[in-house]
This record gives C-alpha cells, sequence and structure tokens, in this order.
C-alpha cells in the first residue's frame, strides 16, 4: 500500500502556491506510505542548461565537487543544496561528461534525476519529515507529482523510494505490483535503458522511456504499458510539459480526481485533496480503468 499525488496547475500566477499545495497532500498520505517519500517538481527551465539532481552523504562538499567540475572544463556549474541532495546547473552539452567524471570526483554520490526543468527529492522518513528536510513548501513550479511508501516486498531504502526517473524531465510513481517486470527488465536492457534497482516500479518508468525513445508521445506510452504491463497499478506520470494518470484495466487501487479552473489534482484518496484551494467547486471524479489521461501546458 503506497500512497500517491499529483498536481497541475493550469495558470503561470498560481505556481508560487505549488509546492506547499503538494507538501499539505503529501502529509495527509503518511498513513498509506510512513516508510519513505519523494517528489518531483518541474520549475523554471532554460534549454541551454540542465539540472542534475545529486543524492550524497550527510557532509557532502557540494561546492568542491561544482569546483572539481569547473576545473575540467565543464562548467559553469550552480548549485542549491537542498538537505541530502543538491540541484547542480550545468549546461546541457556537458552533462554526458559530467556524469562519466562524478564517479571519481565524488564516489558516494549518486544521480537522482535530470532534466530541463524537473528536480526530484526522495529519503527514508515520514513524508511530512521529508517535504520539511528538502524546503518543498516553498518551491515553485507548473507541476509536480509525488509518493508516500509502504514497503511491502523490498526493504525500506532511499533506493527504494519513489519518484523513479529512467529519461530527461520523466518520472513516474507507482501505487501496486507488477507481475511480468523482471521479463521487461531483462528487455529493456538489451534496449540500453539503465535499471538500477529491484523495484518494479523503476521498471516500469524504464518502459516509459523507452516507448518514448520510440516515438511515442506520453499518452501513446501509456496506451502500451496497459498492454505490455501485466498486474495491477495506479501510475502517474511527469513529463517536461505536464503530467498523465493512468489506472490498470481491473482498477483495484484507490484514485480520485479533482479538477478546477487553475488546477488538476490527483491523490490515492480524496481526504489529500480536501486542503486545495477552492475544492468545493471542483469537479471531483474518478478515474476510469484503463483510460488514459494527460494534461500539459503549450
Amino acid at each position: 500500500m503506497c500512497g500517491i499525488v499529483g498536481l497541475f496547475l493550469k495558470k503561470d500566477d498560481k505556481d508560487n502556491r505549488l509546492g506547499a499545495m503538494l507538501a499539505e497532500m503529501l502529509a495527509v498520505m503518511s498513513d498509506r506510505g510512513p516508510d519513505s517519500a519523494g517528489f518531483a517538481v518541474y520549475g523554471a527551465g532554460d534549454t541551454a542548461r540542465h539540472k542534475l539532481t545529486l543524492r550524497g552523504p550527510e557532509g557532502a562538499d557540494w561546492t568542491a565537487l561544482a569546483r572539481g567540475l569547473e576545473e575540467k572544463d565543464l562548467g559553469p556549474v550552480d548549485v542549491v543544496v537542498r538537505d541530502t541532495h543538491a540541484v547542480l546547473t550545468v549546461p546541457a552539452a556537458s552533462v554526458a561528461a559530467i556524469r562519466a567524471a562524478l564517479p571519481a570526483l565524488a564516489p558516494d554520490v549518486a544521480v537522482v534525476g535530470e532534466g530541463e526543468r524537473m528536480e526530484l527529492y526522495k529519503e527514508v522518513g515520514l513524508p511530512a519529515e521529508i517535504s520539511a528536510r528538502f524546503g518543498l513548501a516553498d518551491m515553485r513550479g507548473t507541476h509536480g507529482i509525488g509518493h508516500t511508501r509502504m514497503a511491502t516486498e523490498s526493504a525500506v531504502t532511499t533506493n527504494g523510494a519513489h519518484p523513479f526517473t529512467t529519461g530527461l524531465d520523466q518520472c513516474l510513481v507507482h501505487n501496486g505490483s507488477l507481475s511480468n517486470h523482471n521479463l521487461l527488465r531483462r528487455k529493456l536492457k538489451r534496449e540500453g535503458i539503465a535499471i538500477e534497482t529491484e523495484n518494479d516500479s523503476e521498471v516500469a518508468a524504464a518502459y516509459l522511456t523507452w516507448r518514448m525513445r520510440e516515438g511515442d508521445n506520453l499518452g501513446e506510452a501509456l496506451e502500451h504499458a496497459l498492454i505490455d504491463l501485466d498486474g495491477f497499478f495506479t501510475f502517474v506520470v511527469g513529463t517536461e510539459s505536464g503530467f498523465g494518470v493512468v489506472r490498470d484495466p481491473i482498477a483495484c487501487k484507490p484514485a480520485v480526481m479533482a479538477e478546477t479552473e487553475d488546477y488538476v489534482a490527483f491523490a490515492s484518496e480524496y481526504r489529500a485533496l480536501v486542503g486545495l484551494p477552492d475544492i468545493e467547486k471542483a469537479h471531483i471524479f474518478e478515474p476510469e480503468p484503463a483510460r488514459v489521461y494527460f494534461w500539459e501546458r503549450q
């Protein structure tokens, strides 16, 4: 059992409220997932520069790491530190070289996510504590997704926490379980998609990355997921331009959505939506089984 949330703001003048709204939704989902939590926020971006979200040990010297990258002529590197994570904003053309240089410069540092707009954070602990540690309430953006985990099939670790990402500005949170993830894992690895954990949810993220690499848009990739992924699942997926929702054909996992003139929100349970502004005026509905929903900003 896990809790998942998503929030998509339709208007630019509301973006300063995204983090606070998402943080409240995550906190309400604590009893569906008290072990660990994570979220991705899509804020301002620059096509010439990418954001690398990194996770490191306590006391990591992020300034020294940025300086080391710049000394290799891979900069300029801007750093924003948030607890155990840091967001490095770097030239897009240098990302591959930076990833190659990281193991030698900082062997204890892991890349959590990459994209023009996406920042991704996750850790072990109660959802409200995770949100506070990373300063989610103060983050701005157009959309974000989040997850609270109750580990039932694997250890409670940061690597096992959601969201999972295997592509640029693309990440996924999942409530459910996949039965054919090992078969898909082998196939995707043959296709050159990197999968780092044993979590079935990362396989789902990798599958979407592969479909989109093959030319699908997100909606088409989710349609294919309904055919190729066995098990029960609700996915909320973030991309650079928006977010999507899909449930398996049986739809045994709880899900509810709310839409107003200002936002679209998703949660595993309605109580995570009650604190949203103008919720009493929202169109409240349960997403239909095996139907893809997607919202994006042009």
